[in-house]
Order: C-alpha cells, then sequence, then structure tokens
C-alpha cells in the first residue's frame, strides 16, 4: 500500500511542480500532453485501489476518479489556483457568524443564508456593491424581468 500512495503522491507533486513552471513558461504542447501518460497511470491506480481495505488509500482513490477533471483542471489551465483555500478564507468569517448565531432554523433558511453569504463575498470580491446588485435583483424579480448579471451592476452610481 505504502508503494502506491508514494507513487500516487509523486506524480501529483510533479504536476504541481509543472503547474508552477508552466505559469513562468508555458511548454508549447501544453501540460496535458506532456502528462497524459501519467495522468493515465493515476487513473488506473485509482481503479485499482477504489475499494481497497487500506481505508485512506481506497478513499483518495474513490475521490479522484469522481472529482478527477476538477482535480487536474490546472494541468489544462496552470493559472488556476491548486487548492480552494482562498474560497474557504473567504467564507471562514460566515461561517463564524453561523455558528455564533446558532445557525437558522429551517432549510429554507439555510439557503437563504448561503446564498446572500455567496452574493455579498462575490460582490465584495468584485468590487461591486452587494446592497445595490440585491435591490436590482428583487426589483427585477418583482417585474418578472430577467436578473441582471452580477457584472452590470456598478460599483458607485
Amino acid at each position: 500500500m505504502a508503494e502506491v500512495g508514494k507513487e500516487m503522491e509523486g506524480l501529483m507533486k510533479t504536476w504541481m511542480a509543472a503547474i508552477y513552471a508552466a505559469r513562468i513558461d508555458p511548454p508549447p504542447e501544453g501540460l496535458r500532453i506532456r502528462y497524459a501518460a501519467a495522468i493515465e497511470r493515476l487513473r488506473q491506480q485509482c481503479e485499482a485501489h477504489q475499494a481497497d481495505d487500506h481505508k485512506v488509500l481506497g478513499s483518495v482513490a474513490r475521490e479522484f476518479l469522481y472529482e478527477g477533471k476538477v482535480i487536474l483542471r490546472p494541468v489544462n489551465e496552470p493559472h488556476l489556483p491548486l487548492t480552494n483555500n482562498a474560497a474557504e478564507q473567504a467564507l471562514r468569517h460566515w461561517v463564524i457568524a453561523r455558528y455564533l448565531s446558532h445557525g437558522t432554523r429551517s432549510e429554507e433558511g439555510s439557503r437563504a443564508f448561503a446564498l446572500l453569504a455567496s452574493v455579498i463575498e462575490t460582490c465584495r470580491r468584485r468590487e461591486a456593491c452587494a446592497w445595490r446588485y440585491l435591490g436590482t435583483v428583487i426589483e427585477a424579480a418583482r417585474k418578472g424581468l430577467e436578473l441582471p448579471a452580477l457584472l452590470a451592476i456598478p460599483v458607485a452610481a
């Protein structure tokens, strides 16, 4: 089991290094082509070990088979981040707020809280006014109009 895990880890570390290098000097053929054999090797390893008795190995193999396209997306698009840490950090204060307020009392409330948190954070990151955007959305919804895209809302009026 340890050999398989070390091989999988080695493949991932190789891709990470290649992605960082491609951000500076992209290879002409692209990373997906350059590492096609290694990607296929990892897929085969995951297929072979998805039902493994070793809990962690089986879990990693299943996760890769389920989310492999997302995990390897930076191989096709090296400018993308390798982790979702920025997204998790952006939502951290919302999680704390939910904890402090003891959450919502219904499934609808939880969905509304999550949606508003996402819209407000997206507006903040795009330097748009969340309140103005939400007002425009509510106004359009009341009139039965198509809801506006976030980028259509200016920061200041």
